[in-house]
């Protein structure tokens, strides 16, 4: 996309978004509890959970759709309440995209420049600007029934972007689309904050799209944050089993925590001994371990090359695979009755009952908080 619309100026705070002890509560139900974040200028920041986790009421409290209960909400450092959501310097696009039907793209663009009683001239260059912005231009005259779901997409954030906001809300703004598109637009909206430099804030329950799109990544569950971190922190090291789970596949192990020759050892009811990474855990605690399914390795010999020598290694049958195109999934049940999900390339196969060996290095053994 060809970015013409000029950043906004953002003011000297150190962030654009700030939450300081929010609680929104719904008569007797608490939405958010306590929530605590801090969104910098110019970052792509997406709230991930699932379904009734009080990220989309965050969002809706940023853009002042709802007051929360109790706490402080600041934009560009200044306090937001009592603020009405006209009077935010923020845009929210939608899912539904909230389109108006009898209106042209054209004046969709340019309703809200028209209820500010923006001059005409200025009003024409703006309008053409958000539009070449999001590559609409051509599509001017037509009416929202006439576009593919992506088009309108692109309408809507340009409707949003005309009023050169300095943050942009973003809820589920690609969850009406088709895989195929939704990866699309994925790319253009990359593109389009690298290019505007404002702060972006998305809620999305697509772990895959907050991972692909953020800088950084809040994690919530029952209206509290689990973790926040950039997508590798999240990814790679997981502050507990929950966003270890919800957080692409994982495999999660629990057991006592044991003094090993070399490594610490987590040892299961059923007697398997894993090596670990080195924990400030207290030995003989319970400790739960998650151990991504694409760090395991399997072979039908133990620790084979061209694959480094694992810490962990042992004799295990294949019960199920799953062909997913580029890759295959594999379920392996171990002597002891654990089963794994393992994560192969496609030109790699095993048929289920096959004798195997699954291995996997200590350090990739992310022992979760409690």
């Amino acid at each position: 996309m060809a970015q013409t619309i000029s950043p906004p100026v953002h003011t000297k705070a150190a962030l654009d978004v700030e939450l300081k002890d929010i609680v929104k509560t719904f008569g007797e139900d608490t939405a958010v509890q306590g929530l605590n974040l801090q969104i910098r200028q110019g970052e792509f920041f997406s709230i991930l959970g699932p379904s009734g986790c009080g990220k989309t009421t965050t969002l809706r409290m940023i853009a002042g759709f709802e007051i929360p209960t109790s706490g402080e909400l600041t934009i560009q450092g200044q306090s937001m309440n009592g603020i009405p959501a006209h009077r935010r310097s923020v845009n929210t696009v939608f899912q539904s995209y909230a389109l108006f039907n009898h209106m042209s793209v054209w004046d969709n663009v340019a309703f809200g420049l028209k209820i500010k009683h923006i001059p005409k001239t200025d009003l024409r260059q703006r309008v053409g600007e958000a539009l070449t912005l999001v590559q609409m231009e051509s599509f001017s005259k037509r009416y929202p029934t006439q576009l593919s779901g992506g088009q309108k997409q692109r309408v809507a954030l340009a409707r949003a972007l005309v009023n050169r906001p300095a943050v942009m809300l973003l809820d589920e703004p690609l969850g009406a689309l088709d895989l195929k598109l939704r990866k699309q637009m994925q790319v253009e909206l990359s593109n389009l904050h690298q290019g505007l430099g404002i702060t972006f804030i998305m809620v999305t329950h697509d772990q895959e799209e907050a991972l692909s799109l953020s800088d950084r990544i809040a994690v919530m569950k029952d209206g509290c944050i689990e973790q926040v971190g950039s997508p590798s922190e999240i990814y790679e090291h997981p502050a507990t089993a929950f966003v270890a789970d919800f957080i692409g596949d994982t495999n999660l192990l629990s057991g006592k925590l044991r003094t090993g020759s070399d490594y610490p050892l987590l040892a299961t009811n059923s007697g398997l001994q894993v090596a670990i990474a080195p924990t400030q855990h207290t030995d003989t605690c319970d400790i739960d371990v998650s151990i991504r399914p694409e760090k395991i390795h399997l072979s039908t010999q133990v620790n084979s090359e061209p694959a480094p020598t694992y810490q962990n290694c042992f004799p295990a049958k294949v019960k199920h695979t799953l062909y997913t195109g580029p890759h295959i999934h594999c379920i392996i049940e171990l002597t002891t009755g654990e089963r794994l999900r393992v994560l192969q390339p496609n030109y790699i196969q095993y048929q289920p009952g096959e004798s195997v060996y699954v291995s996997w290095l200590a350090d990739d053994c992310q022992v979760l908080a409690d």
